[in-house]
């Protein structure tokens, strides 16, 4: 890499702040963020030490999985900040495109996967698949996604849930289109998604979304969205079922905190490897010990995490007076045992659905002065990603944003141990669905 190429891939996840501290830490460097933006603005010649060059060179991450060593590809769309992605890499799986919006996810995003030569990264999925143009066929559409998305065994979604208007689709609208989807589920961000697998014909899918998914819209939203799958020819895992649903995780059996999440994993029809798949053996992978809330918190952390005395009254209070009505409604006060409530995008607010205890005596008044010195506090962001199950203790993890974008970008995220065990229940029907579309194209 030029240095000219190293900084401006750098600069896309770091400020020049962040590079010039960063390097007088970890080599002596004197570059200042002044020198660093006169380079970038053509002013001057990059000239990077030896050092300089090497310790900038490790904020770069390397790919875990390429092309030599990787079992299958996949796609990353709707990806945040990589949640899912991480799980299916951890089984062998190589991300050869990544779309993702948010560009605070963006960076975080970039900070911590490293990506071969193969992949792509995108921005607005609607940009590949001309889902807001309505003078778009059918056909050039997908000619776009092919042009543009690269073949992959496995498409991975975290889509938007947004609600269908599957009423009264006009004659004129449904004139000359191949895939009812195509009317059905316009204007939604699903729409995207099943132009992608409409295009491409993956092996198999992994949707993810809010377990509330099943319900939203008084249910058409997920009527629609099975029955497309079903015309897109994919069997969805446990589609019929009795007792409880498979298909909604709870990450409670893999971190400290209850979070139900439902998860759509379908197979290609015409591949017929989807037999005796089910989520239900995910019961079978859950780990004899999951980490504790013991093990995610840090027992120093800076004071700026403690509540205020003034957001504490409020949330004290609060509490006190939905308790007195006999509602639920209050903050979650949690210890190094407890099972965290779900951590949510709102918790940069003020961190009431976890909030660590410091020692809080309840039967004391709350202006006690050596009782408010024990206010308890927000979870940190490195916290967060520990009960995310992005890192453990090692803290390999990059977090290059804000605290209020890291708070938002985890709240919004999925538990990572819960795809590791999805993916590692897939893997040997993925493989076989790899080999039975091999069969069939030489026999074709």
């Amino acid at each position: 890499m030029e240095e000219r190429e190293l900084l401006t891939t750098l600069l896309d996840i770091y400020d020049q702040k962040f590079l010039a501290n960063y390097l007088n830490e970890e080599v002596g460097s004197s570059l200042c963020r002044e020198t660093i933006n006169r380079w970038m603005k053509g002013k001057a010649e990059p000239s990077l030490t030896h050092a300089e060059y090497e310790a900038l060179f490790k904020l770069i991450p390397q790919p875990t999985v390429t092309e030599e060593n990787c079992d299958f590809r996949f796609i990353d769309l709707f990806a945040g900040i990589g949640g899912i992605r991480k799980g299916f890499e951890a089984q062998g799986g190589m991300c050869v495109f990544t779309s993702e919006w948010n560009k605070y996810s963006v960076k975080t995003y970039k900070a911590n996967y490293g990506n071969a030569s193969e992949h792509k990264f995108n921005e607005d999925i609607r940009s590949i698949t001309l889902s807001d143009d309505d003078a778009v066929t059918e056909d050039e559409a997908y000619e776009n996604i092919k042009n543009h998305i690269p073949p992959h065994d496995v498409l991975l979604a975290g889509f938007p849930c947004q609600p269908f208007s599957i009423a009264g689709v006009s004659k004129k609208n449904s004139l000359g289109r191949a895939h009812g989807f195509e009317c059905n589920t316009q204007g939604t961000l699903f729409f995207d998604v099943a132009r992608i697998i409409a295009a491409h014909r993956p092996k198999a899918f992994v949707l993810e979304n809010v377990k509330n998914l099943k319900s939203h819209d008084k249910g058409k939203t997920f009527k629609v969205i099975m029955e497309t799958l079903d015309e897109l020819g994919y069997e969805v895992a446990d589609r019929s079922f009795e007792g409880k649903d498979p298909k909604i995780i709870d990450g409670q059996h893999f971190t400290p905190q209850h979070r139900e999440r439902i998860v759509l994993v379908g197979f290609r029809k015409d591949l017929d490897i989807h037999h005796g798949f089910t989520l239900k053996d995910i019961d079978k992978i859950i780990p004899e010990r999951k980490p504790s809330m013991g093990d995610i918190l840090d027992s120093d952390v800076d004071d700026k995490y403690i509540l205020t005395p003034k957001l504490w009254k409020y949330l004290f209070d609060y509490a006190q007076k939905h308790k007195a009505k006999g509602n639920g409604f209050g903050f979650g006060l949690v210890n190094e045992s407890s099972i965290a409530r779900t951590l949510s995008a709102r918790y940069y607010k003020d961190g009431s659905e976890i909030l660590v205890d410091r020692g809080w005596d309840f039967n004391k008044e709350f202006d006690d002065a050596n009782n408010l010195v024990n206010r308890p506090r927000r979870l940190t962001p490195l916290e967060c990603a520990r009960l995310m199950g992005f890192t453990d203790k090692n803290d390999e993890f990059k977090i290059p944003v804000s605290d209020t974008q890291a708070y938002k970008q985890f709240g919004n995220s999925v538990v990572v141990p819960v795809f590791a065990a999805v993916a590692k229940l897939m893997k040997p029907y993925i493989l076989k669905a790899i080999d039975a579309d091999k069969r069939g194209k030489l026999a074709a």
